[in-house]
């Protein structure tokens, strides 16, 4: 179901076109030099936004299980510098799109693909887009460590 649905989204969703407007994004970053690290961030959303469908952003640390400069508190201030330089905007644009494309119902599937978006947009420094079953499997362990830590306290 998913394959279909990506296929979908890549003709009639507009995965395509955002897609290539994030990569564009990350040429842009790139050739600044300074915005090397957004350029990464671009490229992962912009494959996110080719192929959303059974896929979830989720923090790096939570499937690696160990932090890097992404996760670390410096990735915390490249989402922050991100957050309002261009994050919000481009944020506002997929809830945009998200409205227009629940008002036609039929759309409905595709506008919880821009609220995906919407919501990695914000915050991408850290990130990894990995399938819905890693996601949860790793959210699953994530919650046992935690879970581990607080009984042994």
């Amino acid at each position: 179901m998913s394959l279909i649905l990506n296929i979908l989204w890549l003709v009639l969703g507009g995965g395509l076109v955002t897609a290539l407007l994030w990569f564009l994004g990350a040429v842009i970053m790139a050739i600044t030099i300074v915005g090397l690290p957004w350029a990464r961030a671009c490229v992962t959303i912009g494959v996110f936004n080719l192929w959303p469908f059974g896929r979830e952003a989720i923090d790096r640390a939570d499937v690696t299980g160990r932090d890097d400069i992404g996760t670390s508190p410096l990735g915390t201030v490249g989402n922050i510098i991100w957050f309002v330089l261009a994050g919000v905007w481009l944020a506002i644009g997929h809830v945009v799109a998200a409205v227009g494309l629940a008002l036609t119902i039929i759309g409905i599937p595709f506008a919880l693909q821009h609220l995906k978006l919407a919501h990695i947009s914000l915050f991408p420094i850290g990130k990894m887009v990995v399938d819905r079953e890693v996601a949860a499997e790793a959210r699953r362990r994530k919650g046992s460590m935690d879970l581990d830590r607080i009984r042994t306290r």
